[in-house]
């Protein structure tokens, strides 16, 4: 019954039962636990197991450009970062109220980072979740506008929980692909969420976008129902260098 038992798991693809119950078994029977709590225990392992590998794959699908949590960000060094906004952000709870998060700062002070984990966060936790860059972003709307089937392309990036727009402001962007970020934007408008990181203030987003009406009408879309998190503070890339200054003169 006992190779029975294993092959059953096996063809069942219970997994994670089927390498933890040679020794359970030995449990159940010195501590005498019985069947209906053996069942339960032993399907709670596969459960977490399961949900465990949908975690890995769901992150590994998202195309981050690196797997940080937000523990790993130096609050110290970025005191201008709220420390309880962004627990409250990976809490997850704008997702399910369709809210939206913008990151702003000039260049290194950390905005990939926080929105990267807040969307681990979300992948481990099944979100449909997806990293893109603004440039590459739009340059995949061009492609499927010029080839005809953009409506599908939009349908793609609008079937994400949360979809995360990198370097909003890096590079400029011309009316059309300025129209077709509008038109994305408006698909996801209060019926998704979206992170959006910038090194511009909001103030020159007409700029970036090559129309003030166009972005402002972006910028009604992504303000309204959003919490934004502004970065003031010195670059991470400029930390060694500035630590080695500190150091230098200390022992002046």
């Amino acid at each position: 019954m006992y190779a029975k038992l294993l092959n059953n798991l096996e063809t069942l693809k219970l997994e994670k039962m089927y390498s933890y119950i040679p020794n359970y078994l030995d449990t159940v029977v010195k501590e005498e636990i019985s069947v209906l709590d053996a069942l339960v225990h032993l399907t709670d392992k596969e459960i977490e197991y399961k949900n465990e590998i949908a975690s890995k794959i769901q992150i590994t699908v998202a195309e981050f450009p690196f797997v940080k949590r937000s523990e790993q960000f130096d609050y110290d060094f970025q005191p201008s970062v709220n420390k309880s906004q962004i627990k409250d952000l990976c809490s997850l709870r704008f997702i399910e109220n369709k809210e939206n998060a913008l990151f702003y700062g000039t260049s290194g002070v950390g905005k990939t980072h926080l929105a990267t984990s807040i969307g681990v966060e979300a992948a481990s936790k099944r979100y449909l979740t997806y990293f893109i860059t603004c440039h590459d972003l739009i340059q995949n709307l061009r492609k499927a506008y010029e080839e005809n089937r953009l409506e599908v392309r939009l349908k793609h990036y609008n079937k994400y929980k949360l979809l995360i727009i990198d370097e909003i402001g890096y590079l400029p962007i011309d009316q059309l692909g300025a129209n077709l970020f509008f038109q994305l934007i408006t698909k996801r408008y209060e019926h998704t969420s979206t992170i959006v990181t910038t090194n511009q203030p909001f103030s020159k987003w007409g700029d970036v976008f090559s129309d003030v009406t166009l972005a402002n009408a972006i910028l009604d879309r992504l303000l309204h129902h959003s919490h934004i998190v502004k970065i003031i503070v010195p670059s991470y890339r400029t930390k060694d260098v500035y630590e080695l200054i500190q150091q230098e003169k200390g022992t002046r």
